[in-house]
């Protein structure tokens, strides 16, 4: 059978008034239906992924993440989230999600559980140590300068701006001067 574009659409569209698309008559009887959503906490947050600051609205219930979405009232994602945003739920509600520090000492192979505050206070005490080992009162010039090169941070676009505030005076506070940002690299 040859048939042309033509004769195609002039088929296609004496099917339709022919009856071919039956459209109802009758509507179907309307009943309300109850989002699931009603029930659970609403809570906006920013994304953690990237630089941009997407607005998102999580819902909990029950303290558990239930759902996450674009917030259509923020100003720079308008609602639309990435792929990586809109698998946010999954940050909290994953199996396979970490939720105690973990340890490994030094040419240790395996890695050891531990508590949090003993991870906090190993973590203070590398620190610490590094920082005193490493700490220069003058450079070669003789000039004052109350630093240290041995420690680095690479901030998180995660923040906003007065945790990045307070995070750049602790580690101005340190000695640190090799500080970057997330959003910049």
């Amino acid at each position: 059978m040859d048939i042309t574009r033509r004769g195609f659409l002039k088929i296609s569209g004496a099917t339709a008034l022919a009856g071919g698309l039956s459209v109802p008559t009758q509507p179907k009887s309307a009943r309300a239906q109850t989002s699931k959503m009603v029930y659970n906490k609403e809570t906006t947050t920013i994304c953690p992924y990237c630089g941009v600051g997407c607005g998102i609205i999580v819902h909990t219930r029950d303290g558990r993440v239930v759902n996450t979405e674009g917030d259509p009232d923020h100003p720079i994602n308008e609602g639309a989230l990435c792929p990586k945003g809109a698998s946010l739920s999954q940050l909290s509600e994953n199996p396979n999600r970490l939720t105690k520090p973990l340890y490994r000492a030094p040419f240790a192979k395996e890695w050891k559980e531990v508590s949090w505050d003993w991870a906090l206070d190993k973590i203070a005490e590398n620190v610490k140590k590094s920082r005193d080992d490493s700490f220069m009162l003058q450079n070669a010039k003789g000039e004052t300068v109350n630093r240290t090169d041995a420690i680095a941070s690479v901030g998180s676009a995660a923040l906003d701006n007065e945790e990045c505030y307070l995070y750049q005076k602790f580690l101005r506070g340190l000695g640190l001067v090799y500080i970057e940002h997330q959003a910049r690299i």
